[in-house]
């Protein structure tokens, strides 16, 4: 598994265009190229695949992308005034020393699940 980090996470999807447009105008990730049933972009060094799958297999939705962002309160109302439907707003999930982890829950237009994470200093800090 060499340095152990990822080069890059696959998501299927059933129509790439919307999926695409939603990645790239929505949530703003830029968009490396597209290659046949596949659109690749660029998040930070991990690249972001949608596809349409090949086979039924790949076709459910199991893992849930987390992006990183420095104010999920701020991210959060954008996405939300751009159409991103959310399942709830920004909560706190855990505090470790003088770090509070926040997360929210939205999805994209194929039905995949995504979040919004925040690492922030705590205010008892």
């Amino acid at each position: 598994m060499g340095n152990g980090t990822i080069g890059q996470i696959g998501l299927p999807v059933q129509d790439l265009d919307r999926a695409t447009a939603f990645y790239e105008e929505k949530l703003g990730i830029p968009l490396l190229f597209t290659a046949g049933n596949m659109a690749f972009f660029k998040c930070g060094e991990t690249r972001l695949m949608l596809s349409v799958p090949e086979h039924e297999t790949f076709a459910a939705s199991g893992s849930v992308i987390y992006f990183n962002t420095e104010d999920i309160h701020r991210r959060a109302t954008e996405l939300e005034a751009a159409g991103v439907p959310f399942m709830g707003k920004p909560h706190c999930v855990a505090k470790m020393g003088q770090t509070e982890t926040w997360l929210t829950f939205f999805t994209d237009t194929e039905g995949n699940h995504l979040a919004l994470m925040s690492e922030i200093p705590s205010e008892e800090g």
